[in-house]
């Protein structure tokens, strides 16, 4: 009985334990196929952002401890350390195989304390990023606080000079008023100033006339009486009296005659050959100052050449001929304490002019070698001067927006024509004329009688301010010239509306000058050519030669040479 007793019981025994051992297989098997469906969804899981919490993957909660704890209470030691090497082998191995981060090769643990320390790196993270920013905002802050005040002084500022300009503007209006309302007296009495002038000269001419018939009809009564006023004014000469000859000035010259027809140069006009802009080219350099050269001018009748320079000295040249190369320097002077601005030759070569800077205008005698005659009476520099065709009177003008007429024998300023409202740049008498043409900065040309100091026309026309003006030799045609490289034509019978128009621009037209023929224009531009012009078509030919704005033109006597001075103290010859 007891040995039935045993077996069934051992048979019991077997049972239970085949039981357990089924329940086990089973158990694993829940097991692995849940850490299966653990790690393939941890897998497929992607990383987030670091401003976003990872949560740690759904892991069932201690299953390990409760297989561990189940196999012990069972007594299934072996089966209890096959659970422990499967579970810490190859569970573990596949776990960490399927949560390995492709790109960065970080091994990532599902676990509270893992997911602590990226909490924490994270919040570090965040706090260094705000602890710069607050920085950064109490940089901006300091930055916007010094800006507003930078803001608020300018703005003050501001307002102080727009109160200054809407001042002014108001003081020049009513100065501007306060002009107008003087401009009809201003009128009238500029008006009466030329009533008075004109009846000034009348009364000297009549005054003159009325003298030279007293003295015809005294020499035609007392013969002998002339010849004892010569004896006596030759006795009066070898014996002077004894006060200074400095304060005796000879009786003022009359203007002569003057008639168109007469004119000499008409022979010069109608004997040139004419001769192509285009066949110009340069011929010979002349190295004639260190300085900027103003001006030049040809003597009359040889082929010697001025300049004047803002060296404050002019020289004289001999020009090359016969195919030579070579320009000879034949005679300098010095005299004026600024820069010489302009030179004029005396009709019969034996003297020359020069305007300069220090307000003067002088005279100078070749045979003396000195200067003979100090002109004074502008008060701002002086441009440019010019003789009478008879040579005694010498007309200047200057910034001083007037210009002036001086009598040679009676050294004394005859006529200040005033007229122009801004600086007077050129003046030059008509060839065998008494009229004096004038240009101004004030865009207006002037035409005046020289024996009255009469306005007789005004040019009208140019946009820009005036820098010379000259006449054809037969003096029927005006050339002048702007600032902005204009050229205009203009026919003195009709001053009203100019004949033609040259652009030469955009840079200034510094000088013109006629060919003896007037039919072509030689133009000195600032942009370092001299420009030909054909009169009657128009066309314009360019002379390259220097390496800086040309100052000054002209053509020789035949008409077949040009010659320019530039600022780069150059002479060119083009022949």
């Amino acid at each position: 009985m007891s040995a039935r007793r045993k077996g069934r019981a051992e048979e019991e025994n077997q049972e239970v334990l085949s039981e357990e051992e089924r329940r086990s297989v089973e158990e694993e098997e829940d097991f692995e196929e849940a850490m299966r469906e653990a790690a393939f969804s941890t897998a497929s899981r992607k990383k987030p952002a670091l401003s976003e919490p990872n949560p740690p993957p759904n892991i069932p909660e201690a299953v390990d401890d409760f297989l561990r704890n189940s196999l012990r209470r069972a007594g299934l030691s072996r089966t209890l350390n096959s659970f422990e090497a499967e579970w810490y082998g190859s569970a573990q191995k596949l776990l960490s195989e399927t949560l390995m981060m492709p790109t960065t090769g970080i091994f990532f643990i599902p676990d509270a304390l893992t997911h602590r320390q990226l909490l924490q790196s994270e919040l570090e993270t965040v706090r260094r990023e705000t602890d710069r920013l607050r920085q950064e905002v109490l940089v901006a802050g300091e930055s916007l606080v010094r800006m507003q005040r930078e803001r608020d002084f300018h703005r003050l500022q501001y307002r102080r000079v727009a109160e200054d300009k809407h001042r002014l503007i108001a003081d020049f209006q009513q100065l501007k008023k306060h002009l107008e309302s003087y401009e009809p007296v201003l009128r009238q009495l500029d008006d009466k100033y030329q009533a008075a002038l004109r009846q000034k000269m009348l009364i000297s001419l009549k005054k003159d006339r009325l003298q030279n018939t007293a003295d015809a009809r005294l020499n035609q009564e007392k013969p002998p009486m002339k010849k004892e006023r010569s004896i006596n004014r030759i006795h009066s000469a070898e014996n002077p009296p004894a006060t200074s000859t400095s304060t005796r000035r000879e009786k003022d010259t009359e203007f002569p005659l003057c008639s168109r027809l007469l004119n000499p140069l008409l022979d010069q006009v109608n004997s040139e050959r004419w001769k192509s802009p285009s066949s110009f080219s340069l011929s010979c350099s002349i190295r004639a100052h260190e300085l900027p050269i103003s001006c030049i001018d040809l003597h009359p009748r040889k082929r010697i050449l001025a300049s004047a320079s803002d060296d404050r000295s002019w020289k004289l040249w001999a020009l090359p001929a016969g195919g030579e190369k070579v320009g000879e320097l034949v005679l300098t002077g010095e005299g004026h304490s600024d820069w010489v601005s302009g030179c004029s030759f005396h009709p019969n070569g034996a003297k020359l002019a020069t305007t300069s800077g220090d307000t003067m205008v002088r005279l100078w005698d070749f045979s003396r070698g000195c200067c003979v005659l100090t002109l004074s009476g502008h008060s701002q520099p002086t441009w440019g001067c010019a003789f009478h065709w008879c040579g005694h009177f010498l007309a200047s003008c200057s910034a001083d927006r007037t210009a002036k007429l001086w009598d040679l024998n009676s050294q004394r300023c005859r006529l200040t024509l005033r007229r122009h409202t801004a600086s007077v740049n050129s003046v030059r008498f008509l060839p065998f004329s008494n009229l004096l043409l004038t240009c101004s900065a004030d865009k207006t040309l002037a035409m005046w009688d020289a024996r009255l100091g009469v306005c007789t026309a005004t040019f009208h026309g140019h946009q820009h301010p005036c820098n010379h003006a000259t006449s054809s030799l037969a003096s029927d045609v005006v050339a002048s010239c702007d600032s902005r490289g204009v050229i205009n034509l203009w026919d003195v019978r009709k001053p009203a509306l100019a004949m033609a128009t040259v652009d030469a621009g955009p840079l200034a037209a510094n000088q013109v000058a006629f060919s003896p023929s007037g039919k072509m224009l030689a133009v000195a531009s600032s942009d370092g050519l001299v420009r030909v012009v054909e009169v009657d078509s128009g066309v314009v030919s360019s002379l390259l030669g220097h390496s800086d704005g040309v100052q000054s033109v002209t053509f020789d006597h035949e008409g077949e040479t040009v010659v320019s001075g530039g600022s780069d103290g150059v002479i060119n010859v083009w022949a």
